[in-house]
């Protein structure tokens, strides 16, 4: 079993936070990232989602899950006190996460910024990123 991959778009702001945030709380080292815009995202994931760069796509070993579900299932594997946020968020219907999602995910670089290009890793990072 491969590690989970997290895709992102490399570009948001906003995207970019919450892989800072995965990797300061994942001690475990469970998921890689890689960004929706790379090579990596080109040969697993459907050409949908490489076209919707507004989603986190999560995959693990061949399933894709998106958006709100792929956030909390990613919160879900971190330490306390995160795992139970992201158990309490799953609480709610898909279709209110996900319209909650979508509003953040269409006004994200309005609200946070975009970036020139995407990031590129520490050396601390790099054999978390895939390309």
């Amino acid at each position: 079993m491969h590690k989970p991959i997290l895709f992102f778009d490399g570009v948001c702001s906003l995207c970019n936070g919450f892989i800072d945030f995965l990797f300061r709380w994942d001690e475990k080292e469970q998921f890689t990232v890689a960004s929706l815009q790379g090579n990596t995202a080109q040969e697993k994931l459907p050409v949908e989602y490489t076209r919707d760069l507004d989603t986190f796509v999560l995959y693990i070993d061949g399933e894709i899950y998106v958006r709100s579900t792929a956030v909390l299932m990613v919160i879900k594997k971190l330490p306390f006190p995160w795992n139970f946020l992201g158990y309490i968020g799953m609480i709610f219907p898909k279709v209110i996460r996900d319209f909650v999602y979508k509003r953040i995910a269409n006004n994200r670089y309005l609200m946070f910024g975009k970036k020139d290009s995407c990031r590129l890793p520490t050396p601390e990072e790099r054999a978390r990123f895939l390309g």
